[in-house]
């Protein structure tokens, strides 16, 4: 009989990373989501995801049992926001996989803007350099007012900062903006100072994600008493003013989470009136928009 081999990593279910590592080793560093505030998200609420720091033993133990017994090449650190970690521990979390694992040519991270700003811009560059590449940031949207109803605790401001700082220690940033996250009330600023932030900061990569409420809007609307969602016409025009509002040189953009009803796909701003267009002809005639249908979207 064969003996089973058991995964080197300890894994606290459940476990989120982004749609582009799909392919990557999922690799916890921390448990969890360090503000895990915000309400539109449900994904660390569970008892078992609250907010930890794991062992680094354990951790740099894991990184040698996968580099005995698997072939990485990409590597995302786990869990809500591993940059909270000081630089010391996360350098030798990085040290350790070029040691263990030197087929690795990409480590990611999701990354909250609080606390890419205690970091110093020299430390970013050392991150860098020991394989840190590229950093997802949840900004959700760039307007004070829709971020002070979902409890973000940043701002505008403090959202740039992290993005600049990040660019110029040579790091990706892949932003992610939330379509519908401000209601009908405040569908239009949202729209616009989103695109305000994203022309502000130029991201590598940039996609948008439809906000939904798996479990209800009672603790949405506990902040957003008078929240009303957007129907499908609604969200395409949102889509719509923050496209024509956007000017970026070159950057990557996707509307093909499985949340989206429209998928997007192009570069910023090549590829931006061929896009606008697209979501014209969603708002215009969607029988002719190819669109999700509902049963397609993962929420």
């Amino acid at each position: 009989m064969t003996a089973r081999i058991q995964f080197p990593i300890d894994y606290i279910e459940p476990v989120f990373r982004p749609p582009s590592e799909a392919h990557s080793l999922i690799l916890p560093v921390t448990n969890g989501c360090s503000w895990n505030k915000c309400t539109f998200c449900d994904m660390y609420t569970a008892p078992q995801k609250k907010f930890r720091a794991r062992d680094e033993e354990r951790v740099l133990e894991e990184i040698r049992q996968c580099g005995e017994r698997l072939i990485v090449q990409r590597v995302f650190l786990a869990d809500g926001d591993a940059m909270v970690l000081p630089t010391h521990r996360l350098l030798r979390i990085l040290q350790a996989i070029r040691e263990h694992m030197p087929e690795v040519h990409r480590v990611t991270s999701y990354c909250l803007p609080r606390n890419l700003r205690r970091k110093s811009v020299d430390e970013l560059r050392q991150l860098r350099e020991a394989g840190l590449k590229m950093l997802y940031v949840g900004a959700e949207s760039g307007d004070d007012e829709v971020l002070q109803r979902v409890n973000k605790g940043e701002t505008f401001e403090s959202t740039a900062e992290a993005l600049l700082k990040a660019r110029e220690a040579g790091l990706k940033t892949s932003v992610m903006i939330l379509n519908g996250l401000g209601g009908r009330s405040l569908s239009e600023q949202h729209a616009i100072n989103s695109a305000r932030l994203m022309n502000l900061t130029q991201p590598d990569y940039l996609s948008t994600l439809v906000v939904s409420f798996p479990r209800g809007l009672d603790r949405y609307r506990e902040q957003f008493p008078d929240f009303q969602p957007l129907d499908q016409q609604e969200l395409f025009v949102e889509m719509e003013r923050f496209l024509s509002e956007l000017a970026l040189e070159d950057t990557v953009f996707r509307s093909d989470h499985a949340s989206n009803y429209l998928v997007l796909k192009g570069v910023l701003g090549r590829d931006k009136e061929r896009m606008l267009a697209q979501v014209r002809t969603a708002i215009e005639r969607p029988d002719r928009a190819g669109l999700r249908a509902e049963w397609m979207r993962g929420l």
